[in-house]
């Protein structure tokens, strides 16, 4: 398949093309900063400065394509959710992923499938609830955003293209993403649960996510609503008690709801709620994990040679 991947160059992205590559697929890379994509993304990734609503040069990018992944969006773990930053969230999703339906549309021939990012915030705190697919949504910030998100990317039906809406976890993986953030306290001793360590962490492999994509963009039968998170949900603590085992680390040491509230504002809500989500749909269809348990990702991750 010749794919087209917006965000190519993030976390995600940047595991993503090369996975793709060693599956013999042809990548083109949309980004907005095409010297630092290039930078990461090696010579083997064709490389193509987009912004949205800048230039036209996104319908000749897509025709002829045969799928598209959209992961662009602005990072949610950056920055305080000020209204502004709030808006920017919201914002660079709607206006990427407005532009990328537009762009498959016109295209001729055009991609026949759009595998389009959202996330497990879609379903808001729901306690102890085993949440599929079927799940309706929450009516907090993030729930607001990811359904706002999804509605922006069903455009591309109107086109008679297959839409994958790619409900994805917390990525875990080496050289960044939420774990890189984890590590600190816990390499000094300090590390432990976030409030009272019962809310719910559904989390995902990167490796195992990037292959999940590629299962949806070459699988006709995959289409809707698909949660991107292994089929083992942890609880705050238990994330916290398998990584000091990983590190041989104490993983005692809480963290206050109140003193998370005062560091991050409206933000820390993102972590001190979850969900626990269960990737009925992708099992049902036959896609199988290589990083099943927490204790194997954790493990896989950190302790390579």
């Amino acid at each position: 398949m010749r794919v087209v991947i917006a965000g190519a160059s993030g976390f995600v992205g940047s595991a993503l093309c090369p996975y793709l590559r060693e599956q013999g697929h042809e990548v083109v890379a949309l980004t907005r900063n095409a010297d630092r994509a290039t930078a990461i993304l090696g010579p083997d990734v064709e490389v193509r400065a987009w912004s949205p609503g800048a230039d036209g040069s996104l319908t000749e990018a897509l025709t002829g394509a045969d799928g598209v992944v959209n992961l662009a969006g602005e990072n949610l773990a950056v920055g305080r959710w000020t209204a502004s930053r709030k808006l920017a969230l919201v914002n660079s999703r709607l206006e990427a992923t407005g532009a990328l339906v537009e762009g498959i549309a016109s295209a001729d021939p055009r991609p026949s499938v759009l595998v389009s990012a959202s996330a497990v915030g879609y379903y808001g705190d729901c306690a102890d609830e085993a949440l599929t697919e079927a799940a309706p949504p929450g009516d907090d910030f993030l729930a607001d955003l990811c359904q706002q998100w999804e509605k922006a990317a069903q455009g591309v039906e109107e086109a008679e293209v297959r839409l994958v809406r790619l409900r994805v976890g917390v990525v875990l993986g080496e050289g960044g993403g939420a774990l890189s953030k984890m590590l600190f306290p816990f390499k000094l001793g300090i590390g432990g649960p976030l409030g009272t360590g019962r809310q719910w962490f559904s989390w995902v492999h990167r490796h195992d996510l990037v292959r999940l994509i590629e299962f949806c963009l070459t699988h006709e039968e995959v289409s809707g609503a698909i949660n991107g998170t292994a089929p083992n949900p942890v609880t705050n603590r238990e994330l916290s008690t398998a990584l000091g085992k990983v590190l041989h680390r104490p993983s005692i040491m809480p963290m206050p709801a109140f003193a998370l509230g005062i560091l991050l504002g409206e933000m820390s809500d993102m972590l001190l709620t979850g969900q626990k989500v269960l990737p009925e749909a992708a099992q049902k269809l036959g896609f199988t994990y290589e990083h099943p348990t927490i204790a194997d990702a954790l493990t896989n991750i950190l302790t390579r040679d």
